[in-house]
């Protein structure tokens, strides 16, 4: 099979790979959809330390292909309709069972697409304790999307908790930003959703902002203050990783903020903010509970995910899909596989 691979240099390389088998409580899944997430880019300029002969795509969706020894039935069976956990630990410890292999405490972790394969091929093996069941009425598409950039924006109002009639600001309107706009929205939270890019803003309003603003043509602050009768935000959620300025500099007193863009700068200084009674966290995806649990509220309350992606690729449009997603102008996009 054939599966991408970055160089590092803002290429891709399409390589050749054997055809995956499963090992002892492992599962071989049939992708359907690999979705394009923003940390790829990371990746494809080499800006971090990873495994660059690996097979990339950390949001991969599919169906049990073949099972390994040891894999009991009511695990997996060829056909079961499957998300994936990206994340691999040791399974055993207190992070791993409660479903953070991500956090392994005694292991060294490993992550689909930085140490081991990922999803941008026709196959892949993970383990068996990697699959999620897949409800019924949701796409191949939108459970990749759930796997990281949607399920990164659950995982953040998660974080938050309840959100429902708060003003919710939402900093950034790339995939992450656009997801944690609908579920804000859908929890009854008035969302003002934030990008200095007009094209990624006419989205928002359609997946319920009830103020859209472009924080490179007016202040953001001002506009924040001017919705909210000067009582500013209750809650923000900070997903560029530029904005840490301006997340803080719309907080209201007992504001609630939590932090998931990377490279993601955050100053303040005590002396000048104590009284605010802030709570400022950060957010790393999600656990595997949660990512179950954000494709069974996808599928309850029937929200558009689908509707993140702009583009559709085969693999063999690698090298023009990943300069399209570099410019990041625009939505989000999915490998597609029959």
């Amino acid at each position: 099979m054939k599966g991408i691979v970055f160089p590092g240099n803002g290429t891709t390389v399409l390589k050749d790979f054997p055809d995956p088998e499963p090992g002892h409580g492992e599962v071989v899944v049939k992708i359907r959809a690999s979705g394009m997430c923003g940390s790829d880019l990371h990746f494809y300029h080499g800006a971090f330390d990873f495994d660059r002969s690996v097979i990339q795509g950390h949001e991969p969706c599919g169906e049990v292909f073949a099972v390994g020894a040891g894999v009991d039935a009511a695990q997996a069976a060829v056909g079961d309709r499957v998300m994936i956990h990206h994340y691999f630990g040791c399974g055993t410890c207190r992070r791993c069972r409660a479903g953070w292999p991500q956090m392994c405490e005694t292991a060294p972790g490993k992550t689909m697409a930085v140490h081991v394969n990922g999803g941008h091929a026709a196959f892949t093996v993970v383990p068996v304790a990697a699959l999620l069941p897949m409800p019924d009425g949701l796409s191949f598409e939108a459970g990749a999307a759930i796997g990281c950039g949607t399920g990164t924006a659950w995982g953040a109002i998660k974080r938050l908790g309840e959100v429902s009639d708060t003003t919710t600001v939402v900093i950034g309107q790339g995939p992450v930003g656009l997801s944690a706009t609908m579920f804000a929205a859908s929890m009854g939270a008035r969302v003002i959703a934030v990008d200095v890019d007009d094209r990624r803003l006419a989205n928002s309003a359609r997946f319920g902002a009830g103020l859209v603003v472009n924080s490179r043509e007016r202040d953001l602050a001002e506009a924040v203050a001017e919705y909210t009768g000067g009582r500013m935000a209750d809650v923000v959620l900070e997903t560029s990783g530029r904005a840490g300025d301006d997340a803080l500099a719309v907080l209201g007193t007992f504001g609630r903020a939590v932090f998931t863009g990377l490279p993601g700068d955050v100053q303040f200084k005590t002396q000048a903010v104590y009284k605010k009674q802030w709570t400022l966290m950060t957010s790393w995806t999600m656990s595997s509970i949660e990512q179950a649990r954000c494709a069974d509220y996808v599928v309850a309350h029937n929200l558009p995910v689908d509707e993140l992606y702009s583009h559709t690729w085969t693999i063999e449009q690698a090298d023009e899909a990943y300069r399209w997603f570099d410019k990041q102008d625009a939505g989000k996009g999915v490998f597609l596989f029959d």
